[in-house]
């Protein structure tokens, strides 16, 4: 199709290459006379027109959202069209070479190179998680090193999209098999933790100069579930060792992932939290304050950042669903954290993102704020959810709750100071009125008595939100407490309801 013109403004020149998931074209964009790379995305052969149409409404939905990424390590796309009954993506043209082209001219990449395009990407797809979205093909091939020093990755998104349909798909493979987690491979929709997997996958070949499974992609799908991953060499394949843990909850977070690598890039020895690799035991994650609950860990979530476009029925009535990731550590303004956490400095927020959904916090000194947006275990992500699924884990979440009223629990969040697993008391469940379509509150009380944690959970359309607020200070009542995780509850319904 050389020569041929999209939307009579991007003119294809010639191909740059082709993969599983289409072909990339060098174009021009005649209205703003720049070059621009073109991807074009092939669909099975034989589709009905039903499916053929279905997958392209997905692909374009899913670009959609990608498109709202803004980071120097993601590529950026600038346009969506459906011509020729498929879609192509009009992206930034990079000029450079893919970790997986370097390392098959140049052989194994020093520690701390690969350390260092490790963290950028993983800085990528932090910004990612904390919207929500997931890569779902990270390998060699997609993460591209320019010519000017950038660490890009590419095509994200679009895996995501296949992705939450079965792994094969009229006979197409979803993902680089050797590259793809297991839990996925076993059916598993994933979360963040798989792109970590497979991440860490991609680390391997940088340091080691080839794959950790070899042979056909049969072999290499069955090594993956059966035999545990080879240690790369030095303190790089330390930090690959944590990211290919076979349990998801035993991987550390990308931001975590991200500082050990870092730490790698500057000459020092990586510093991991400590996890078990063989027990599907839950890890702490950076910016979040966690319960262990009976003989299991169980997360009791503080943060979370996801903002939403809104599919809105009459004006005075909650919108019907939210549809679209957009970055909402927004959802609480500075101005609306300040006045929770009582200061003139309140602090930026940190976004997150992991199984159970994505998250932002605020802590301070002390004291600290923080949401989640929920999704149930079958649903790759919130805005996924139908009010009706979300009913069902709003109730799920209550009973849940309601069986460790009175019980002893360890809770911590150590970015405000509560270090190690401190002792806290549940309190019982209780309605909660005017907020979302349905709600529910409970604290946490110290040995002494005093609360200092207030957990709010609502349901508003599609979405479950949990909302949290706590302090080691002893001056704040528990009145004041439960307030202040309300108050930012309905600061946060305000924000979604606003929406559009």
């Amino acid at each position: 199709m050389s020569g041929g013109k999209l939307a009579n403004r991007y003119a294809l020149v010639r191909p740059l290459g082709s993969g599983g998931m289409g072909r990339v074209w060098l174009a021009r964009d005649e209205m703003l006379d720049r070059e621009v790379a073109v991807k074009e995305l092939t669909l099975p052969e034989g589709l009905p027109a039903a499916e053929r149409a279905e997958l392209v409404t997905r692909a374009v939905r899913e670009a959609q959202a990608t498109a709202r990424l803004r980071h120097p390590g993601i590529v950026a796309l600038h346009d969506v069209i459906v011509e020729h009954d498929r879609p192509w993506l009009v992206m930034e043209l990079l000029r450079g070479s893919t970790l997986g082209e370097a390392v098959q001219r140049h052989g194994p990449m020093p520690q701390e190179h690969a350390a260092r395009i490790g963290a950028d990407v993983l800085e990528a797809l932090s910004a990612a998680h904390a919207q929500g979205l997931q890569h779902r093909d990270v390998k060699p091939g997609n993460v591209f090193l320019t010519d000017g020093g950038r660490v890009v990755l590419t095509d994200f998104g679009i895996a995501r999209q296949e992705g939450q349909a079965a792994l094969t798909e009229q006979g197409v493979m979803i993902g680089s098999p050797g590259f793809i987690a297991p839990e996925r491979l076993e059916g598993d929709p994933g979360g963040p933790a798989s792109d970590v997997w497979s991440l860490g996958a991609t680390l391997y070949v940088a340091v080691e100069g080839r794959p950790m499974y070899d042979g056909a992609p049969g072999e290499r799908i069955t090594a993956t579930l059966t035999v545990p991953p080879p240690r790369a060499a030095g303190p790089v394949g330390e930090v690959v060792a944590a990211m290919t843990a076979r349990h998801p909850v035993a991987r550390p977070d990308a931001w975590s992932a991200r500082n050990a690598l870092r730490q790698v890039a500057a000459g020092q020895a990586p510093q991991l939290p400590h996890h078990d690799a063989t027990v599907p035991t839950r890890v702490r994650r950076r910016g979040r304050s966690w319960l262990w609950a009976a003989a299991a860990v169980t997360l009791a979530a503080v943060a979370v950042a996801v903002a939403f476009v809104v599919v809105r029925g009459r004006d005075d009535a909650p919108p019907e669903a939210f549809a679209v990731p957009m970055d909402v550590c927004s959802l609480l303004t500075q101005e609306e954290v300040g006045r929770l956490l009582r200061t003139q400095k309140p602090p930026k927020g940190q976004p997150g993102s992991d199984e159970e959904g994505p998250a932002c916090d605020w802590p301070a000194v002390e004291q600290g704020v923080g949401l989640q947006v929920q999704k149930d275990s079958d649903t790759p992500d919130p805005w996924s959810m139908t009010p009706a699924t979300a009913h069902t884990l709003f109730e799920n979440q209550k009973r849940y709750w309601g069986k460790f009223a009175g019980k002893q629990i360890d809770w911590t969040w150590p970015e405000i100071g509560a270090e190690g697993r401190n002792p806290a008391t549940l309190t019982s469940i209780r309605p909660v009125g005017g907020l979302g379509e349905e709600a529910f509150a409970h604290e946490l009380k110290g040995p002494t008595n005093m609360t200092h944690s207030a957990y709010v959970y609502y349901r508003l359309a599609n979405l479950v939100v949990r909302v949290h607020y706590s302090t080691l200070a002893d001056r704040p009542s528990d009145e004041d407490i439960r307030q202040n995780a309300l108050s930012a509850a309905r600061a946060v319904e305000g924000a979604l309801r606003r929406a559009d």
